[in-house]
C-alpha cells in the first residue's frame, strides 16, 4: 500500500471531521424541540373553489329499494330477473340475483345499468342507435339490449338500473322503470 504524504492525510482528515460535523449538527437540527415551520403556501379547498364540482350520488338504502322494486315487478310477472344499480360513475352500487335467475343475467344487468347512465337513456333507446353507429358495442362495459333506465334528478343521470333474465328486452326494462318509479315514491 502506498503512503499518503502528509499534505493529503490533513486534507482527508479535515474532510472527514466536516462531515461528521455536518452530520452531527443535522442530526441535533432535526431533534430540536422547537416545531418545523410550516410550509410556505398553503393549498385550501373547499366547496365555493371553481375547480371543485358536487355530484349527487345514490344512497345504498336507495339502490336496495329500486332494486327490490324491479324484483318484485319481476315476480308478479313469473319472472326470474338479476338486477344491478350502478352509480353515476358506473361503480356498482349493489346487484341482486333473484331466484332461479340465469348464470349471464347478473352480469346482463350490470352492463345494462352502466350502459344507460353512461348515456343517460334506456337501452331499448340505444339498441336503436346501432344501425347508425355499428361500433358503440364494441365500447367495453356496455350491452345494448332493452332492459336498462337511467335514474335522472333534474334531467341529469346520478344512477343507472339494468335488468336481465326475462325472455324479452322489453319485459327487463318494464321492471327497471319499476326501479326507478320506487325512488319518485
Amino acid at each position: 500500500m502506498k503512503k499518503m504524504s502528509l499534505r493529503t492525510r490533513v486534507l482527508t482528515g479535515t474532510v472527514v471531521v466536516a462531515a461528521l460535523g455536518a452530520g452531527t449538527f443535522g442530526a441535533m437540527s432535526a431533534n430540536a424541540s422547537t416545531p418545523a415551520a410550516a410550509p410556505a403556501t398553503t393549498v385550501k379547498a373547499d366547496t365555493a373553489n371553481r375547480n371543485l364540482q358536487q355530484t349527487t350520488h345514490l344512497t345504498l338504502d336507495a339502490a336496495k329499494k329500486a332494486a327490490d322494486a324491479a324484483l318484485d315487478a319481476a315476480k308478479k310477472e313469473n319472472q326470474r330477473i338479476a338486477v344491478s344499480v350502478v352509480d353515476r360513475n358506473g361503480n356498482t352500487i349493489l346487484t341482486l340475483r333473484g331466484d332461479g335467475s340465469g348464470p349471464q343475467a347478473y352480469e346482463s344487468a350490470e352492463k345494462k345499468a352502466y350502459t344507460a347512465v353512461s348515456w343517460n337513456a334506456p337501452t331499448s333507446e340505444l339498441a336503436k342507435r346501432l344501425a347508425q353507429a355499428p361500433n358503440l358495442k364494441d365500447i367495453p362495459g356496455t350491452l345494448f339490449l332493452g332492459g336498462g333506465a337511467p335514474v335522472q334528478v333534474k334531467g341529469a343521470p346520478v344512477a343507472g338500473i339494468g335488468v336481465a333474465g326475462a325472455p324479452s328486452g322489453d319485459l327487463d326494462e318494464k321492471f327497471a322503470r319499476a326501479g326507478v318509479a320506487a325512488l319518485a315514491k
